[in-house]
C-alpha cells in the first residue's frame, strides 16, 4: 500500500470513518421517560442501524482509501470498488437520515398518539454528522483540486540543483549517475547518464539546444495522486506513470503541461499539473 498516494479527501473521508466508530458505542436513542439505571443501547444493538449506517460507512470508507491507493482502479465482477465504496458512503449518510427523523421504526405510531415514542440519541446524531462529512469527502475529492494534494507530502530536495547537475542520493531522487543535460547526446561507448568528453582544442563547440522559454527554468516536482504520461508527439497511450513520493524533472512548459522526465530518461507529456509539489 502507497500511503503517499492518499489525498487529503482521503484523510477526510478517514477521520470520519473514525467519528463513525467511535458514535457507534454512545447510546442509540434518547428518552426521559425511563427509570433510574436503565441501560439504552448502543448502535451496535440495533440490527438496521448496524448494517446500514455503521458497517456500510466503515466499509464504504476502506473501499475509498483502499482504491486510492492502487495505480489502477480495481474492478470486481465489472464494479470499480472506488465507485462501489462511494456509493456506500452515500447509502450509509441516507440510512442515518432516516434514523435520526424516526429513531423508533414506527413503534410510536402503535397506542397513545399522546406517545411520540424516544428520539435520536446522541450516537445516532454524530454518526449522521460522520457519515454525511464521509460521503461528501468521498464525492468531492475527484473534483475539488485542495482535496486532490497529498496528505503525506513528498521529501523536499536538501536544495534545489542546476540543471543538468548531479542530484543528491537517496529515496525520491534520479538515480545517482548525472543525469544528461536535456537534448544532450551520450557518445559512443559512454555509459548513459554520464557528461560527453569534451571536444578536442580548437574545434567548434557544439550548438546549443534551445530553451524551453525566456522565462521557464526547470525544476523538480512530485505528483500528489499516481499520474499519467504521454508521449509527445500527442499519442493517448502513456509512456509512463509518475508515482507520488518520487521527483521528477520538469524540462519544458507547453500552456497548462509540463514536459517531464523520469530517472530512465524518458520524455512525455504531464497534462493534469494540478496539485503537484515543487521542490
Amino acid at each position: 500500500m502507497n500511503i503517499r498516494s492518499l489525498t487529503r479527501g482521503d484523510g477526510v473521508v478517514i477521520g470520519a470513518a473514525v467519528l463513525l466508530f467511535i458514535a457507534s458505542f454512545l447510546n442509540n436513542y434518547s428518552t426521559d421517560d425511563l427509570p433510574d439505571g436503565f441501560d439504552i443501547p448502543n448502535l451496535w444493538e440495533s440490527g438496521p442501524v448496524l448494517l446500514s449506517v455503521v458497517l456500510a460507512g466503515i466499509i464504504g470508507a476502506g473501499l475509498v482509501v483502499f482504491a486510492r491507493t492502487k495505480p489502477q482502479p480495481l474492478k470486481v465482477a465489472g464494479l470499480d470498488l472506488g465507485q462501489f465504496g462511494v456509493a456506500f458512503t452515500v447509502f450509509a449518510a441516507w440510512s442515518a437520515l432516516g434514523n435520526v427523523i424516526d429513531p423508533s421504526g414506527g413503534v410510536n405510531n402503535i397506542g397513545s398518539s399522546s406517545d411520540k415514542g424516544p428520539s435520536a440519541g446522541t450516537g445516532l446524531v454524530i454518526a449522521l454528522i460522520a457519515a454525511l462529512i464521509m460521503a461528501a469527502a468521498a464525492i468531492a475529492t475527484p473534483l475539488v483540486p485542495a482535496l486532490q494534494a497529498g496528505l503525506v507530502p513528498a521529501p523536499k530536495p536538501a536544495a534545489p540543483q542546476p540543471y543538468g547537475a548531479q542530484p543528491p542520493g537517496g529515496y525520491g531522487y534520479p538515480g545517482a549517475q548525472p543525469q544528461q543535460p536535456y537534448g544532450a547526446q551520450p557518445q559512443p561507448g559512454q555509459p548513459f547518464g554520464q557528461q560527453p568528453a569534451p571536444a578536442p582544442q580548437g574545434a567548434a563547440a557544439p550548438a546549443p539546444q534551445p530553451a524551453a522559454g525566456a522565462d521557464f527554468s526547470p525544476f523538480w516536482f512530485a505528483v500528489p495522486v499516481a499520474r499519467q504520461l504521454f508521449a509527445e508527439d500527442g499519442s493517448p497511450t502513456p509512456i509512463a506513470e509518475l508515482a507520488p513520493g518520487t521527483w521528477y524533472l520538469a524540462v519544458e512548459q507547453r500552456g497548462a503541461a509540463l514536459i517531464a522526465q523520469t530517472q530512465d530518461g524518458r520524455r512525455g507529456v504531464l497534462q493534469d499539473t494540478s496539485g503537484i509539489q515543487r521542490g
